[in-house]
């Protein structure tokens, strides 16, 4: 027995707080991430169970329950057990918002009353824990922290549970199949979609542009026409070549000196940005690659990764010296010329700067402090990419301590007979921290712009030479990598069409939180909404077909702004500017309007959507994972073999069921509920709902079962309106609708020479066009 424990977020955290603390303040037990969740609507109000167009808010908040899964029975059991005669309790889970919900929430669901004390250490090695717990404030300091976690998990429960059964059955129509909405979630597919649908309806411009060589006494550069607006007829730029050819005229010459300030420290998204435009890295890797260099056994050589600003506290002023000789020791960064004393920086333009820390749990992610004279044992168990990872989190420490870069920027100007000409160049005076980047190249820096000009004068004489016209040709926006999407989803605000809301949304953090952002991109992956196609993430045709039903049932659905101005709500909370209550209640009522709006309006798109979501390219539905799953348990327990389509054909799954599946007794079977989907299959799963994962593997087996007369008979009756002379081999469409297609992607210019179109609800091939060769190649 104790009269104290210490509780942390997982094993691997422990094992490092006991290496830290040994046993002085107790027992240290560690959860299992979180070890209580959410009751389901269904146990707060049991009329839930059956799905309708309601918004699901219980009287006051959920209440909790033990989480399952994995061994978190066992963990909290011991928890528990030890809370029985504990006097106090030291909460060391991690020290953002999710850490402090997975902690405190365990003492409110047991009604815990005894002394707790909150650790918070941005670094994992023995020093930086032993000095959190010296340091450990009382718990109560953070309540705002733990109102604002519970806000937004009480939000996303109401708002996707509710919106996600509201779009299933309104648009569904009956249909088996989820329809899921996420807060987040939907709005990351829609950024995707809307991009991608942008780049597919792009009709570039070709336009013209006139460069020529200027010479002066000194030497020879470049010099572009630069008009107001872009040449689009070949006769006018061939105008500006004519009035150019070896004209004489007095440049315009115009000398400034220029300095330009580091860069930013990193936080996670920045860090997944750079990652991914440098290495092809996915959002999860770079998150997975800082893990370990934070918490992995023998590491810990980086502060807290999951960061969400990029500056400093001046409390960690006092550690520069230590950390810049500590990085200079190797190699890698001995050459990298930081001044003594380093340049400290304070305020907005700085690196250390207080109010910028405002609302944040933790501060930029830099290398530890306390590891980093260690780093010489360290660097050889380092993988590459590890040693990657880290070479960016330094360089960039060590640029924000020095000088700024220094250059000289001349601009030439010549007015050649009303058409003005220019040229600009930069000459480096002093490369201050560029002097850490060696290799990098600005983007401003590259073609003319990067030009070195020869030394010039106001009002000297030159004279231009060889003027040629440069056809080009505009360009779509380019697809997103994983990181500039989650750069975008950080950017909400971009979004936003009102002025005022833009302003006030460039001070929030977007959408998502740095902790959840690569699991969402991730989880639209895995449900095969996106997919990854290079360094680029694109959308799938059932992506953009879902983000083609909900923009048309409600776009605030897929707004990235209405959500932004939803996460501003919630973050409120932590700097005392919105009750916990208000916020939820915000949320509940943006969700109220969108399910009047959808029940309101008229139903549709549902049987396409969601019957369409994997095709086996015959034009039939596959099997649920659920029926696959049964099928493949009864293969086993029987010792028989599965069709050879078990897993392609839902026909053949469904027939192998019903052949070997033990028959339930006709009670049960006529007790079967009848048209609204009480446990659909998922077409798109839920941020923050596991509640529809949960009862769709309960449900699993008794879907495989199950038939579903209303969309037999409805195949039956259009079969039977057919006329007597219509086959799938006719040639030529004579009915007035537009055919749906399912073209492949990368086959957008073949499909489009055969005829087919293109619209937010996916490809189709308009009345009249000859569907045969659509037909030969398995699209229709």
């Amino acid at each position: 027995m104790t009269d104290q424990i210490v509780i942390t977020e997982k094993s691997s955290q422990a094992k490092d707080v006991r290496g830290a603390v040994g046993g002085r303040y107790g027992a240290i037990l560690p959860a299992e991430g979180h070890l209580i969740d959410l009751l389901e609507p269904e146990d707060v109000v049991p009329e839930w169970k059956r799905w309708s167009p309601i918004l699901l808010k219980p009287d006051g908040l959920y209440g909790t329950r033990p989480a399952i899964g994995g061994n978190k029975a066992a963990k909290l059991k011991a928890i528990r057990e030890a809370l029985r005669t504990a006097k106090r309790v030291w909460l060391a889970t991690d020290c953002d918002r999710e850490g402090q919900l997975i902690g405190q929430e365990i003492l409110e669901h047991y009604k815990y009353r005894g002394e707790v004390m909150r650790v918070l250490f941005t670094a994992q090695d023995s020093q930086t824990i032993r000095d959190a717990f010296k340091e450990a404030r009382p718990n109560s300091e953070y309540a705002r922290l733990y109102a604002a976690a519970v806000a937004r998990r009480q939000a996303d429960q109401i708002y996707n549970l509710s919106l996600t059964r509201t779009a299933t059955v309104v648009l569904g129509r009956g249909a088996r199949g989820v329809i899921g909405v996420g807060r987040v979630k939907t709005p990351t597919l829609a950024i995707v979609c809307k991009r991608e649908l942008e780049i597919r309806n792009f009709v570039p411009v070709t336009y013209f542009e006139v460069v020529a060589t200027a010479k002066v006494a000194s030497g020879e550069f470049k010099m572009r026409h630069a008009p107001q607006e872009r040449i689009l007829k070949r006769e006018l730029a061939d105008a500006v070549v004519e009035a150019a050819r070896d004209f004489e005229g007095l440049l315009g010459v115009k000398v400034e000196d220029k300095r330009q300030g580091p860069p930013k420290l990193h936080d996670l998204p920045s860090l997944q940005k750079l990652c991914s435009t440098r290495f092809g890295w996915s959002a999860a890797k770079t998150l997975d690659v800082a893990q370990e260099l934070y918490d992995g056994q023998g590491k810990k050589i980086i502060t807290y990764p999951r960061a969400e600003v990029r500056y400093l506290p001046e409390s960690l002023i006092a550690d520069v010296p230590k950390i810049v000789a500590g990085l200079q020791v190797g190699q890698s960064f001995r050459d990298i010329p930081v001044p003594v004393p380093p340049l400290i920086r304070r305020g907005a333009s700085g690196t250390f700067h207080e109010k910028g820390l405002e609302g944040a749990s933790h501060h930029a992610v830099i290398p530890n402090v306390n590891t980093v004279d260690t780093l010489r044992e360290v660097w050889p168990r380092l993988s590459i990419d590890e040693k990657k990872l880290f070479d960016v989190i330094a360089r960039a420490y060590l640029a924000a301590l020095m000088p700024d870069f220094r250059y000289r920027q001349t601009t030439a100007t010549l007015d050649v007979k009303g058409f003005p000409f220019k040229a600009t160049g930069r000459q480096p005076l002093e490369l201050g921290w560029r002097a850490a980047f060696p290799e990098w190249q600005p983007a401003d820096e590259k073609g003319d712009g990067g030009q070195l000009l020869p030394a010039m004068r106001d009002g000297e004489p030159a004279r231009l030479r060889d003027p040629e016209v440069e056809t080009k040709e505009t360009k779509p926006p380019p697809r997103y990598s994983e990181g500039t999407l989650i750069e975008a989803m950080q950017n909400a605000w971009r979004f936003v069409d009102d002025d005022l809301l833009r302003d006030r949304l460039k001070e929030a953090k977007g959408i998502g939180t740095p902790a959840t952002r690569a699991e969402i991109i991730g989880g639209l992956k895995k449900q095969e909404f996106l997919v990854a196609q290079g360094k680029n993430i694109v959308p799938t045709e059932n992506g953009l077909r879902l983000f083609g039903v909900l923009k048309d049932a409600d776009p605030a659905l897929v707004d990235p702004g209405q959500t932004a101005q939803l996460e501003c709500l919630l973050d409120d909370v932590v700097v005392g500017k919105q009750q916990m209550v208000g916020a939820v209640d915000a949320v509940c009522d943006v969700a109220r309007r969108i399910i009047g709006k959808l029940t309101q309006g008229p139903a549709g798109g549902g049987p396409l959507l969601l019957g369409s979501a994997r095709g086996n390219g015959s034009g039939e539905r596959p099997p649920t994972p659920a029926m696959k799953r049964y099928a493949e348990s009864l293969a086993r327990q029987k010792r028989i073999g599965l069709p050879a389509d078990y897993a392609t054909s839902g026909t053949a799954c469904r027939a192998f069921l019903k052949q070997h599946a033990p028959q339930k007794p006709a009670s049960d079977r006529n007790a079967a509920p009848s048209s609204q989907p009480a446990s659909p299959t998922p077409a798109l799963a839920d941020e923050a709902s596991p509640s529809v994962k949960k009862r769709r593997r309960r449900t699993g087996a008794t879907l495989a079962g199950k038939k579903a007369p209303s969309r037999r008979k409805a195949r039956k009756s259009k079969l039977a309106d057919l006329p007597a002379d219509a086959s799938p081999s006719r040639a030529r469409q004579d009915a007035d609708a537009s055919t749906p297609l399912s073209i492949p992607y990368g086959n957008k210019d073949i499909a489009m020479k055969l005829g087919a179109r293109y619209s937010a609800s996916g490809w189709y091939a308009p009345p009249g066009v000859d569907l045969s060769a659509f037909k030969d190649k398995g699209w229709l």
